[in-house]
Parts: C-alpha cells; sequence; structure tokens
C-alpha cells in the first residue's frame, strides 16, 4: 500500500512540474496580466468573435500596459493614447519590428524590420509621392472611377441596392490603377477572382482559425480552414506575377506607367550589388500594397453610406457646404477640402467610429528595452488597442457617438486630435495613408454632391456595429440612392 502511495505522490509532482514547464511565466518586471493556462495561454478569456470588450475588462484591472499569453507566446497589450502614443512616436525604433512565426508571416513571407523592409518602405513612399499622391494625376484616377460609380448608381437609382460589391470593386480598380496601370470592368472575372480571394483571406484572418494556426504550430500542417488562405495567396501571386512579366515585355525604361514600372526601372538602376530589390520582393510588395488599398478603403466607404444614411442632418450639412464651394463645377478637387471644414470633421468621424483597424499592425521590440516602467525582452510581440485610443473617454467628448464636432474648433475650423489614430503612428503607419485620405474625400464630396442616400422604405436602419477583425467592416445592408435635381435648385437660387 505505501508503495502505491509512493508512486502516486510521484506521479502528482511530476504531473505538477510538467504543468508549471508547460505554463507560461512572467519574467522579473514583465507586464502583469490575467494567470495563463498551460499551452492555451490566457485564449479561453478572450471572445473569439469579439475579443475587445474582454481586452478592456483587463485593462480595467492590470493598468493600459499587460501582459497576455496567446498559446505559449508572451503579448504586451496597449491600451489608451498615452502608451499608444510613448510606444509608437516617443520610442518608435524599439517598437518598429514585425512578429515573426504568425499566419500572416507565413502567407505573405514578410520579413522583420530589418534592411529589406526600410528599403521598400522608403522606395514606396518615394514612388507614391513622385508619380502623384497629392497631384492632379492621382485625383483624375479616382475621378475617373468615381464616375463610374455614379454610372452604377444612376442606373439602380430608387431601388434598394447592396452597395458591398460595387465599392470594393472600385476601391480594387483604383489601386489597380497605381500598381498595375490598368482598371477592370467590375463584371470582370478577374477582378471578381481578386475580390473574393481579398475577402476569403480577410474572413479566415478575422476567424479563430488564424489564432489557431498561431498558437498551436502542431495543427499547421492538417487541411484546416487556414489552407484556404495560402491557396488563395499562391493564386494570386501567379497573377501578379503575370502582370511582371508582362510589364517587363512593354515598358519603356525612364517612363514610368505605374508602380511596377517605378519598380523595374529602380531594379536597373541599382543592378545587383547592394540592393534587396527583386521580382519576387516585387510581387509580394504589390500584393500588400492590393490588400491594404482594397480593404481598408472599401470597409471605410461602407461605413459612411452607414452613418451619412442614419444622420440624415449631416448628409444635408455636407451637401449644402459641398454646394458653396463646387457651385456649378462638375468636378472636385483635393485642394477643395481647404473650404470644407464639415465635410472634412464629418469624414474623419466616420473613421474614428469606423475603427477599421481594432488593434493596429501588430509590432515586435525590435531590441530589450522599457515600455513604463517595464521591461519589454527584445522580439516580444507588442499589440496596440487603437480603439481604445479612437474610444477614449479622456480625449473625445462624446466617444461613443456620431459627433463631427470632434474635428471642428470654436470657429469652425477642421483640427485633429491628437488621439485620432485611425492610420496607427510611427514608424508603421499606414503606408497608404495619403491615397486612402484623398480617395475618402473625393468619392464622398462627388456622391453627396449627386445623391441623396436614404434608407428604403419600411426598413428598419442597420446595426453600426462592424463585424470585429484584423480589418474591421460593417454589416451588409441595403440602401436607395435618389438623384439630386442640383442645376434647379442652384438656379432657383
Amino acid at each position: 500500500m505505501s508503495g502505491w502511495l509512493l508512486f502516486l505522490g510521484l506521479a502528482s509532482a511530476a504531473i505538477v512540474l510538467l504543468l508549471l514547464l508547460v505554463t507560461p511565466q512572467r519574467g522579473p518586471n514583465f507586464p502583469p496580466g490575467p494567470p495563463a493556462l498551460p499551452l492555451l495561454g490566457n485564449l479561453l478569456q478572450l471572445s473569439m468573435k469579439n475579443p475587445m470588450p474582454d481586452l478592456d475588462k483587463i485593462a480595467r484591472r492590470y493598468g493600459n500596459v499587460y501582459s497576455l499569453f496567446l498559446g505559449k507566446r508572451p503579448a504586451v497589450m496597449l491600451h489608451g493614447l498615452q502608451a499608444v502614443r510613448e510606444a509608437l512616436m516617443m520610442q518608435a525604433t524599439d517598437f518598429a519590428g514585425r512578429p515573426q512565426g504568425l499566419m500572416i508571416n507565413h502567407v505573405t513571407d514578410s520579413k522583420d524590420y530589418g534592411v529589406e523592409w526600410r528599403e521598400h518602405r522608403r522606395f514606396v513612399l518615394s514612388t507614391m509621392r513622385n508619380f502623384g499622391l497629392g497631384k492632379v494625376t492621382m485625383e483624375q484616377r479616382i475621378l475617373e472611377e468615381t464616375a463610374v460609380i455614379c454610372s452604377h448608381l444612376e442606373k439602380n437609382k430608387d431601388t434598394p441596392i447592396n452597395p458591398q460589391v460595387l465599392i470594393h470593386s472600385a476601391a480594387s480598380n483604383i489601386i489597380c490603377s497605381v500598381l498595375f496601370g490598368t482598371r477592370y470592368e467590375y463584371e470582370d472575372k478577374v477582378l471578381s477572382f481578386i475580390v473574393n480571394s481579398f475577402k476569403e483571406n480577410a474572413e479566415v484572418a478575422n476567424s479563430a482559425w488564424a489564432v489557431i494556426y498561431d498558437t498551436l504550430p502542431m495543427l499547421r500542417s492538417l487541411p484546416l480552414p487556414f489552407q484556404k488562405v495560402f491557396k488563395n495567396y499562391d493564386a494570386l501571386k501567379k497573377h501578379t506575377r503575370g502582370i511582371v512579366v508582362e510589364h517587363k515585355q512593354t515598358r519603356v525604361p525612364g517612363e514610368p506607367r505605374d508602380v511596377i514600372d517605378c519598380y523595374l526601372d529602380e531594379m536597373e538602376k541599382r543592378g545587383t550589388m547592394g540592393s534587396c530589390l527583386d521580382e519576387e520582393r516585387l510581387v509580394m510588395l504589390l500584393l500588400d500594397l492590393h490588400f491594404a488599398g482594397t480593404d481598408t478603403s472599401s470597409n471605410t466607404l461602407l461605413t459612411a453610406f452607414l452613418y451619412l444614411t442614419t444622420y440624415r442632418d449631416a448628409q444635408v450639412l455636407c451637401q449644402q457646404e459641398i454646394d458653396s464651394v463646387l457651385g456649378e463645377r462638375p468636378d472636385v478637387s483635393y485642394n477643395d477640402r481647404h473650404q470644407m471644414p464639415f465635410v472634412m470633421a464629418t469624414i474623419h468621424e466616420i473613421q474614428r467610429l469606423a475603427n477599421i483597424a481594432p488593434l493596429g499592425v501588430f509590432h515586435a521590440a525590435t531590441r530589450s528595452t522599457s515600455l513604463m516602467g517595464y521591461h519589454i525582452p527584445q522580439d516580444t510581440l507588442v499589440i496596440t488597442n487603437l480603439t481604445s485610443v479612437l474610444y477614449d473617454e479622456s480625449q473625445w467628448e462624446r466617444p461613443f457617438e456620431f459627433y463631427p464636432a470632434h474635428f471642428l474648433n470654436n470657429r469652425g475650423e477642421f483640427v485633429k486630435p491628437e488621439a485620432f489614430l485611425a492610420f496607427s503612428a510611427g514608424p508603421r503607419v499606414c503606408l497608404g495613408e495619403a491615397l486612402a485620405r484623398m480617395e475618402l474625400f473625393l468619392i464622398l464630396v462627388t456622391l453627396l454632391h449627386h445623391f441623396h442616400f436614404v434608407w428604403p422604405k419600411n426598413s428598419s436602419k442597420p446595426d453600426l456595429t462592424p463585424v470585429f477583425g484584423g480589418i474591421q467592416a460593417p454589416k451588409p445592408f441595403f440602401l436607395e440612392v435618389h438623384p439630386r435635381k442640383r442645376k434647379r435648385r442652384i438656379m432657383a437660387q
């Protein structure tokens, strides 16, 4: 009997020791957080459907800098403007890394913060700037696509429509024109393939399957839904490689038509010595920019329809300001934004509430450092809760309401508060920010100049709560579009 007791005691001790070994442990002066389970970490304490309320609850208990374990991997969570600003702006270099070993890295073959990443970012910023961002050429590209949107809306006037496919297709075409120098008809199978592939990948990336991939490596080889992401991305890479090959055959060196030509010109100029530029990295860069330029802009525009149709008084005030500035002019210019403070305030308030990237882009510490008194080891995953900044009660007068006055001073002039971090901040601030700003302004002003947006008769107002994800999207909805009788009204005045 005593032998059995000894065996059970030793076995129990072994199990306890094993659990201690596999249970995540916080190091000295590491940010505090809730106790973690073996293997799973804190996953069971977070809703996979929408973890944001859970994260707020944890922040209230442990503070604005706290830690969680995603499986065995530690992650430092930053909550509120002060913590996010400290990391992304005051200690930008320390937190400019990109975490490795996640599904997004394996799908896109992206590397950490280093020479290759910095070189490609400089290239993109320089090319976008020189290629026409902020200039008439870029305006023309956006306005030409906006004219197509108007044509489609005109054909479907006074009948309930779901604008999702139309807006996603238009956003994809705008970034396509910048990257590839081409656009597709909205019924084109190629455009449908691109938009659907991005949509499917976003759905999986925003689901529990991505969490399972990131936290349980032993399951990665199984035929589970996350494999669809890799299949889609391979098909997109093959399609994009074909476009690059076509450009190599048709380009005229020194006369770039788009980003591909600019990249090939730069490769040719630099030669093979001392450059990270090559065709395979070009393909991956194009796909990154294409995805980012499609989903974020389209979902923000769809959110704008939701709010402008729900808050008709704001829609009317925007239209009055637009009419006063444009008069009988057919097209808007991006420079007109300086004369449209209420329109600018409304657009920014929509962006704030849309909260397109609720947890921003994941970061990693490039070296061992400290943040607000806590030790952050090198390579630690760092997640910025941008939602907590955009809805920070200490920064916004009415954080949970649609209130364009958040972006107006007491003289009615447009101002942008420090807590407006819709595009994040620091070295990893959204690359497409300038294009997105121009796109949102030109498209929304043009559409409001030509149309009224209203809810279908006898329909209830839709839920304004977005579907949570790495890139959030509004729930599907229908609206009606009524052409405005602008000329008759202007003549009457």
